[in-house]
Formats: C-alpha cells, structure tokens, sequence
C-alpha cells in the first residue's frame, strides 16, 4: 500500500478547534454567580446594575474563552451573537415585567361587573364602579379616527409611492415627516383652539380628531414602504395587458400589500388607542355612560387610568381599578393585533404551486 494512500486515510487536522455547544450557557451561569457576588460584595441593590454587570461579564468571558480556543477572529463572531442576545433580553425582560405587574395586580378587582358598569356615582375612593363607560368611549374614538386617518393615509401613500413627482409630492413627504414626530398635546391643542373659536364644548368627535392626526403620518409611512415592496414587474405586467394604472393599484397594487398595509394600521390603532394627552383636553372625562360621540363629554381607557391613579394616592379602590383598566386596555391591543394577523393571512395573495 503506497505512502498516499495511509495518508488519505489518516484524520484531518486542519479543522479549528471549537467550542462545546454548552459553553454559552456556562458562560452565561458563571457570568449569574459572579455579577450577583460583585453587586452583593459592593452593596448594589438594583436589580438592573446587577444585570449589566452580569451581561457585561457574559460579553467579556465569552471573548476571552472563545479566543483561547477558537482564536480571535472566532471570538469576535461569538461576541456578536452574545450582543444580539444581551439586547434580546435588555428588551424582552422589561416587557415581560410589566406585563407579570399589570396583570398580577388588575386581576384583582377585573371581573364581569367592572367591565359591564359604569363609575356613575361611585366615588373615587369607594369601591365598586367599573370602565363600561371607558370602553364604550375608547371604542368610538378610536374608531371614529380609523376611519378618518386609514382611508387618508392610505390614499397619501398611494399618491407618493405611484403619482407623486416634483416639489408636492417633496413637500407632501417633508409635512409627513414633521407630523410624524408631533407631540399627542399639540394635536389636541390644535383641535381645541378650533373648539374656542366655534366656542364649542367637550364631546367625543374632537377626541378623534386628534388621534386621527396623530394615526396618518404612522398609516401614510407604513403604506408607503408595504406599496414600495411590491414588485414593478407586476405593475408593468398588468400595464402591457391594457389595464388603466388606477384599476392596476387597486387590483393588483393593493391585494398584494394589503397584509402589509393592515398591519400598519393596525400599529397606527394601538399607538393612538393609549393617547392621554389630547382625550384630556377635549373629551375631558365622563362617568356616566355617553353613547353619542358628537355630543358631551366622553370617557376613555387612557383617561379613565389616569384619573383613577391621580385619586388614588398610591393605593386603595382607585388605584386596583387603574391597574384593571391598564390590562383591559392591553387586552385590546392584543386583540387588534390578533385581527390584524387574521385579515393579513385572509386576504394575502395565494400562490399556487
């Protein structure tokens, strides 16, 4: 048998060494034990020193065995993935905190009863009452400004991403960009010095016109990105068969990005569905049960809350009933997001095979 051939069959050693697949979460347990001595052997009573000092130890051991090891170039890819998890955690942990608060303390008083009776004349101190009249306000505002914002900023976005050329379409971008940014309080203050003008009273209608500006420059940026995925060859397919541009948006444009586009404004409905600042202004509160909008003021989640918890004064039958409320209105945005994943699936294009 030649020299070759033992050779070949001989065990490579040009492969790395590397690391075992349980180094990460040996790292991470030594990383717990030593963050936890340092904080309690330098008198640190915040859990959150205590975690960077823990993520700061995880980065730096995983470099320093990983380059040992695997060798630096190596070590700075673990490094990179160990960044990508702190920040994971960094995120996730706060959120799921607040969400282990909230509803570990609206359970308490959440039940059929608060969710079907209005304050009324309850008084803020007292127990009893519920958020009937919150919800049922909250509902109408905010769909009320669904339909004034999505429409208007779905046909904005239509008329950027297909017609718009030359300094409108510039400035219409620029005025988008702005109004993006605006703070919820100047939006309300805007409503409201319509309000003085025409010397009108607080009522519901002027809520959702706040929200509805605050909903458009979310829904136009949105739509606009979910339009820009979709591909040209489509569009000039359906152009060389004859078919007008404006029957080519709405048949082939739109079914395509509708999931896309329902999302955003789906997000657009959560971001205004907690606004405190402009309901306070110009709904201002209400806590008998007022069904009609365009007349009276009004209750709404956000503000039922922050009532509740501004009479509270850090406990009592106020303060259970603004952590109820909170879950309540977290509930409803789950919802509107589970909705939103529903009719994105129902009406996304099916491709066959």
């Amino acid at each position: 048998m030649s020299t070759a051939a033992v050779t070949d069959k001989r065990p490579s050693t040009l492969r790395a060494a590397s690391l075992p697949k349980w180094t990460p979460w040996a790292i991470a347990a030594g990383s717990i034990a030593l963050g936890l001595g340092i904080s309690a052997a330098a008198g640190l009573d915040s859990k959150i020193q205590w975690a960077l000092i823990a993520a700061l130890l995880f980065i730096l051991g995983t470099y320093g065995v990983a380059a040992r090891v695997e060798g630096r170039r190596q070590a700075k890819d673990r490094v990179a993935t160990s960044l990508v998890w702190v920040a994971f955690l960094l995120a996730v942990i706060p959120l799921v905190s607040l969400i282990w608060v909230t509803v570990a303390r609206g359970v308490k008083v959440l039940d059929i009863h608060f969710l079907t009776h209005s304050m009324g004349i309850v008084a803020d101190t007292e127990p009893g009452g519920g958020i009937y009249h919150a919800i049922i306000g909250s509902l109408e505002q905010v769909g009320l400004a669904t339909l004034i914002g999505a429409p208007i900023g779905v046909l904005t976005a239509i008329y950027l991403v297909e017609y718009g050329r030359g300094k409108l379409a510039k400035a219409v971008t620029f005025f988008v960009d702005v109004m993006t940014g605006i703070p919820s309080i100047v939006a309300g203050l805007f409503i409201l010095s319509l309000m003085l003008i025409f010397e009108m009273q607080p009522f519901g209608f002027a809520g959702s016109l706040a929200l509805a500006i605050l909903m458009m420059p979310v829904v136009v940026r949105s739509t606009e990105e979910m339009l820009k995925l979709v591909p040209n060859e489509l569009r000039e397919a359906s152009l060389a068969l004859g078919v007008p541009k404006w029957r080519t948006i709405l048949k082939v444009v739109l079914p395509t990005s509708i999931g896309g586009i329902t999302t955003g404004i789906m997000l657009a409905v959560a971001r205004i569905a907690g606004e405190t600042a402009p309901v306070l202004l110009l709904v201002f509160g209400n806590p008998f049960i007022n069904n009609n909008p365009f007349e009276g003021a009004q209750a709404s989640l956000p503000l039922y809350i922050y009532q509740q918890f501004a009479n509270s004064a850090g406990s009592g039958a106020a303060y259970d009933r603004a952590w109820a409320a909170s879950l309540t209105l977290i509930a409803f945005v789950m919802i509107l997001n589970l909705v939103a994943r529903g009719i994105a699936r129902w009406k996304a294009p099916k491709t066959g095979r």
